[in-house]
């Protein structure tokens, strides 16, 4: 199976789902709630996509290795710890945060989103930086 070109895959999953992340968010602060839960739903979709291709990629390839030195290796390893550590974390937070929204628990949903969303957004923003300078640097 070829999958050289799914680090490129993830890169977009990544950015579709953070450009729905705020989309979404905009939409509920206009009250347009139907418009935001199609939103979310897609934004959750495409990351469980970016889910199956990573792991899909790292079962075929491995690990890879930043090959760099210097201060921007140490950019690059704090920048991929956060992002490791929120990915983690984020996506039990995220399908809590979408199963109280769909039972309509609409304000613990509230509460933890407040929390999700930054992180979600803060990791599909630098889960593209590190493609970017894991691959294009």
């Amino acid at each position: 199976m070829d999958v050289r070109y799914l680090p490129t895959l993830n890169a977009i999953l990544n950015t579709t789902s953070a450009v729905l992340l705020v989309r979404g968010y905009l939409l509920i602060r206009q009250g347009r709630r139907e418009a935001h839960k199609k939103t979310m739903l897609a934004a959750l979709c495409v990351s469980i996509a970016f889910l199956v291709s990573y792991l899909v990629y790292h079962a075929q390839v491995g690990s890879v290795r930043f090959q760099k030195t210097g201060v921007i290796r140490t950019v690059y390893l704090g920048i991929l710890l956060t992002h490791t550590v929120l990915a983690a974390v984020v996506a039990p937070m995220a399908a809590v945060t979408v199963w109280r929204a769909w039972k309509n628990r609409i304000e613990k949903h509230r509460t933890l989103a407040r929390i999700t969303l930054p992180m979600w957004l803060y990791v599909s923003v630098t889960g593209v930086v590190v493609y970017l300078m894991l691959y294009h640097l």
